[in-house]
């Protein structure tokens, strides 16, 4: 008697192994609406073999999802991105047929998104933010304090990170995009941050560091983050982070944004050990070994908003 039930556990898992792994994952990361995701500061789509969400979209459509890859202002407010984003959208929407569509922005593509939701709800099932910058930044409000508009030192460096911003739109071939960083520095501070947030709330927490609203407007909000500006000495832009994580002064941050900054929605998790990179799993997959991998975060929550009926 237990010889033949062993023997039968055996064939069952026998065959189980035997299925191809396809049949596993087949349909995991299939969601209801086109998943749209929105780069950050100085991001772009691709340029030439590089992606900015490295290795990411291929893995969310082997498995069923739709994705589509946007391109926005390498720099400019987040209100310019927004409208620039909405016109992606509504072009999206047209040419699948869906009606709504699920945001996941990056760094500043997390307040871009949310302009999105916040003027067009209708249009959007969720949103998505990812190291967002949803309460501003200590980076941005030391360089406009280093840098005040009107003084010198501000006309230069303009002039240099709007020059950077215009070469990115050239080289991912979007050259008539409008760009301009002292914009883009504005709303990435503090005080612009609570300026956009007096107009765009949803989502937002009400405390310092604390979750906000989970559903506003039948649109769906979620939040994640890292908090670890050093994770692979490989990297060459992990020293740089670090730097700037000093910026925070001690407060958990992932190099760029604090990890309460990031919070919109429920919160995943904000102590991922990855830095702003990592996020989007760069540079070109040189991230913390010893932590989940990002693909496979951007995988669960595809799923994630395929289990919510997203």
């Amino acid at each position: 008697m237990k010889k033949t039930l062993i023997t039968k556990l055996m064939a069952i898992l026998f065959a189980i192994c035997a299925l191809p792994a396809q049949t596993w994952a087949a349909g995991y990361t299939e969601t209801k609406y086109p998943i749209v995701l929105v780069h950050g500061l100085f991001g772009f789509d691709n340029i030439g073999p590089v992606d900015y969400w490295y290795g990411i979209p291929s893995a969310l459509r082997s498995d069923g999802a739709r994705v589509y890859v946007t391109q926005v202002a390498a720099a400019n407010s987040t209100e310019v991105r927004g409208e620039q984003l909405l016109t992606q959208v509504k072009q999206i929407l047209a040419v699948t047929g869906a009606s709504k569509v699920n945001l996941i922005g990056h760094s500043h593509g997390g307040p871009t998104t949310r302009y999105v939701a916040s003027v067009r709800p209708d249009l959007v099932a969720s949103v998505t933010s990812v190291g967002g910058v949803n309460r501003g930044s200590a980076v941005a409000d030391i360089i406009l304090g280093i840098a005040p508009p009107g003084s010198v030192t501000n006309s230069v460096l303009v002039s240099v990170t709007n020059g950077l911003a215009k070469v990115i739109s050239i080289l991912s071939g979007q050259p008539n995009l409008s760009q301009d960083a002292l914009a883009a520095a504005n709303s990435l501070s503090t005080a612009g941050s609570l300026k956009f947030n007096s107009k765009h709330p949803e989502g937002v927490p009400t405390t310092a560091c604390g979750e906000g609203a989970y559903q506003v407007n039948n649109v769906a909000y979620y939040s994640w983050s890292g908090a670890k500006p050093y994770t692979n000495v490989l990297d060459v832009v992990d020293p740089a982070l670090s730097l700037t994580s000093l910026a925070f002064g001690g407060s958990k941050n992932d190099g760029l944004v604090s990890s309460c900054s990031s919070h919109l929605g429920k919160v995943i998790r904000d102590d991922y050990a990855m830095n702003h990179l990592d996020e989007v799993n760069q540079t070109i997959g040189l991230v913390n070994i010893f932590e989940t991998n990002p693909v496979t975060i951007y995988r669960q929550h595809a799923n994630r908003l395929k289990n919510s009926g997203l």
